[in-house]
Formats: C-alpha cells, structure tokens, sequence
C-alpha cells in the first residue's frame, strides 16, 4: 500500500520501522511521565501518603534482607473500601507466591478494619497478574478503554502510538 501511493522503495522498506520506532518513543515517554509521577506523589512520602491516615497501610516484602516486593491499602471512606494499590514484586522473585501474600495482606487488613470490600484497578497487560486478582477472590467489574495514566499529555501522537486498557477489579468482604 505504502508503495502504491508513494512509488518509493526506499520508504516503503523504512516505514515499518519509522513506525515501531515512534511506538517505542511513545510508550517510554508515557511509562517514565508515569513513573515521574509516582515517584513525585505518594511512593515520594510513603509515610504520609500511606502509614499515617487512618485506614491505610504499606507492606513491603523481603526476602533474604532484600526488598522483594510492595503493596498499599489507601482508605476510600467515601464508600467504605480500601483501595489496593502499588502491588509489585520483582521480575527475579515472580512465581514464588508474594504477589499472593501481600493480596491476602491488604484483605487480612481490610476485614480487621471492617471494610465492605476491597478494589483495585490495573493497566497489567500480563494475564498472569489478572488471573492472581482473580485467584484472590477478586471479581473484574469493569473496563476503561484508552485510559490515560497521571503524567499523559494526551496529544495525538501519544494516543495514536499509546493506547492502555485499565481493569477495575472488587472483592466484597460484607454488605453495608
């Protein structure tokens, strides 16, 4: 198609490329804005954000005096949830099962502290971390088509080149 309307060879052969290149700058642009961003909010005063109000807690998993993972409950008192929220374990400590305990970690906290339900949301594109959400009890209740990730500018090139999918997933403890 390319050559047809260009008649080049040249950029006919070039276009694939042009193209997985401008994804690749795209998609790293929006995942280190997220990344700023995060590092700029609340993973920048854990305490604050996280140990102090009442209702929220952070956990972080180690392993052999090495750091292997983390996870935050961040209170919704609105509607009387907890949000689980920074789940992440390191890609050499996968598959052992921490991911799991520090889920039962945050619902653990949340019955203790008498919540209705636990929810999260997820851009995780691996299934396998669907499938730990959903092996924890969790039920995915909804879906956000082009989400866009806190630190987006959302201009044209970034959403033609980045396009995220954002999972909302609830655990009912009790009724209200």
């Amino acid at each position: 198609m390319c050559y047809v309307m260009t008649k080049s060879f040249t950029l006919t052969f070039c276009a694939p490329f042009i193209l997985m290149g401008a994804r690749y700058y795209y998609s790293r642009k929006v995942i280190l804005s997220y990344l700023d961003c995060a590092l700029h909010t609340d993973m920048a005063d854990i305490e604050a954000y996280y140990m102090k109000p009442t209702g929220s807690c952070f956990w972080v998993a180690v392993l052999q005096g090495q750091v292997v993972g983390i996870v935050a409950a961040q209170s919704r008192e609105d509607d009387n949830t907890v949000e689980l929220r920074r789940m992440s374990v390191d890609s050499h400590f996968r598959g052992k099962g921490i991911a799991k305990a520090l889920g039962r970690r945050v619902i653990e906290f949340a019955m203790l502290n008498n919540y209705s339900a636990v929810v999260l949301g997820t851009t995780a594109v691996k299934m396998a971390a669907h499938k730990l959400y959903e092996s924890l009890g969790f039920r995915r209740v909804g879906e956000t088509e082009d989400y866009t990730l806190p630190g987006m500018t959302r201009s044209p090139l970034e959403r033609l080149f980045f396009q995220i999918r954002y999972s909302h997933y609830r655990l009912q403890l009790h009724e209200e």
